[in-house]
């Protein structure tokens, strides 16, 4: 092995790195005084592809000295609670990680373990702007667990937070509906601080509190039907046969010019109706096996959504089975995220191919939702050759 750079450099680039790369980085990280900030990076990111470091990586935590940030991001993504009082912190300090895809790693932690301080921050007068958009977005990851917060999180209505608020709220579901009333004030548009692009999540958060359907239909049927389309589908996917008045608008916008309509239609459609064969040719349209991941194309909610049809989607499991067996991660993503996306994406795989096998003996069940990585699939030998790499290469 020539450096802890190349090792780097192989765990950022493959899937399925040695597992004496992980080490080379993970050793790197815990050094105080030698560490690299690409190996700390790394880390970070790494979640239960670190499992086996957790005790060092622990251990190097606990000197408070070095890479703090991320040996606690390390701990957090594979749901150790040793994370924890370093964690809290860094909440209180104002130092939470402020990338939202960094943000749910941490949502692997048990939300009553970092709740109490996480309200406090909340509290906090004026609001930290960071910090406050952070411990929103883990909230939201968090769902119905987050239902203590909700008083903390209904001031935020009234500031630059609205929509991350509304999307807490929403996630909440049920405990959430004591907000009814300035949820359907933000629906409606009444609230001073209600802007454009609110109603329809304010009306779908409204639903979610309260099960009364009304404001939702309304405020995403009167979004599809004027173009703005994908601001409302999502929203009437969730509704599903509650929607059926606009089953037909939806059928029509699957031939729509824009690929994240015709994916979000495809879905809202097959949830509305149950019927998934107009919609798998949308969807398996757009699982391009060369995706990068550029953000701007809808690839991975097309394997979500192919995933939630379940048996039907039988055909697309080859192609999905094909682009998981892939030894490079995404290109796309920058390097302090990219074994973040990839994984988010392999995850993505691996329970569409789940959910569609499952469906073929039963209805499969919906999977938890779960921001830290799961494993790739396991090591495999065969990289390490590979991994010096020339000196000097780049990772893609």
């Amino acid at each position: 092995m020539r450096s802890t750079g190349s090792a780097v450099k192989a765990v950022v680039r493959y899937r399925r790195p040695d597992p004496q790369c992980w080490e080379a980085v993970v050793k790197a990280a815990c050094n105080p005084l030698g560490g690299t900030w690409d190996a700390a990076k790394a880390v970070a990111q790494a979640g239960p592809a670190v499992s086996g470091h957790a005790d060092r990586l622990a251990r190097a935590l606990a000197t408070r000295l070095g890479n703090v940030d991320e040996l606690a991001s390390a701990l957090a993504g594979m749901g150790d609670l040793r994370a924890l009082p370093v964690l809290r912190r860094l909440m209180r300090d104002g130092r939470f990680p402020t990338y939202r895809i960094h943000v749910r790693v941490l949502a692997a932690l048990p939300a009553a373990e970092l709740l109490p301080t996480m309200r406090a921050v909340l509290r906090q007068d004026p609001p930290k702007y960071h910090a406050s958009i952070s411990i929103l977005e883990l909230l939201a990851q968090w769902g119905p667990a987050s239902a203590p917060a909700v008083h903390e999180v209904v001031p935020y209505l009234e500031g630059p937070y609205a929509h991350d608020a509304l999307r807490v709220l929403g996630r909440i579901g049920p405990a959430a509906a004591v907000a009814a009333g300035r949820l359907a004030d933000f629906a409606t548009g009444r609230a001073p601080r209600a802007a454009r692009h609110h109603p329809r999540l304010a009306a779908w958060a409204h639903w979610r509190a309260t099960g009364d359907p009304a404001l939702a239909l309304d405020a995403c049927g009167a979004a599809v039907r004027s173009g703005t389309a994908s601001h409302g589908l999502p929203f009437l996917a969730d509704l599903g046969p509650l929607a059926a008045a606009r089953a037909d608008t939806v059928r029509g916008l699957m031939e729509s010019p824009g690929p994240w309509t015709r994916v979000a239609a495809a879905h809202a459609y097959t949830r509305i109706t149950g019927e998934s064969e107009p919609a798998m040719a949308v969807l398996l349209a757009e699982v391009d096996p060369d995706w990068t991941g550029n953000p701007a194309l809808p690839t991975r909610e097309a394997v979500r959504r192919l995933g939630a049809i379940g048996a039907p989607a039988a055909a697309a499991a080859p192609l999905l089975r094909r682009i998981l067996a892939a030894e490079e991660r995404l290109s796309h993503p920058y390097e302090q995220i990219r074994i973040l996306a990839d994984e988010a994406y392999v995850r993505t795989l691996t329970e569409a191919l789940a959910r569609i096998g499952a469906g073929a003996d039963g209805p499969a069940a919906a999977p938890e939702p779960g921001p830290a990585p799961e494993p790739s699939p396991g090591p495999r030998r065969g990289v390490l050759a590979r991994w010096p790499g020339p000196r000097g290469a780049r990772t893609r």
